[in-house]
């Protein structure tokens, strides 16, 4: 066959333009409103409930922790997370009121460490795979001063 006999096939018209028209664009709205979808399930959600009523009281309390002149240093490895805490004076055991440590994109992988005092700094064994990590920490100061804080990490293996 030659190249002028393949040419003589079937011509294109109207109704092939349209055809493929309507599929490639169905094919891009369809992997479009698949990843709309997934980016929406996965999102982890709010931080709070208000935005408004949590900047209410912002500039007060960060001023209340940096007046505790508290100095933290994290380090986290695939098995553990220690959290050392410092002042002016040294060290500081603060009580920590509440702890996650999960993906910045995620809460699938969202885990509560259980923190121990070694004498020097808070322990807690983790599972922590290659990545980014967030540590979301809350604690109180002996003078009942409470000190949040979302602090980066990360695994490099």
């Amino acid at each position: 066959m030659t190249a002028a006999q393949l040419q003589r096939g079937r011509p294109l018209t109207g109704w092939h333009v349209l055809a493929i028209f309507v599929g490639g664009f169905s094919i891009i709205i369809a992997v479009n409103l698949a990843l709309a979808f997934n980016a929406v399930r996965t999102f982890p959600g709010k931080e709070t409930e208000s935005s408004y009523v949590a900047s209410q009281n912002f500039d007060s309390d960060r001023a209340a922790q940096e007046a505790l002149g508290w100095a933290v240093q994290t380090e986290l490895t695939g098995e553990a997370l220690r959290l050392a805490v410092q002042d002016a004076n040294g060290v500081v055991q603060p009580e920590i009121i509440a702890a996650t440590l999960g993906r910045a994109t995620t809460v699938a992988d969202d885990m509560t460490p259980d923190f121990a005092w070694d004498g020097r700094a808070w322990t807690a064994p983790v599972t922590a795979g290659p990545g980014n990590w967030n540590l979301r920490i809350e604690m109180r100061a002996a003078d009942g001063t409470l000190f949040r804080r979302r602090i980066p990490l990360r695994v490099v293996r």
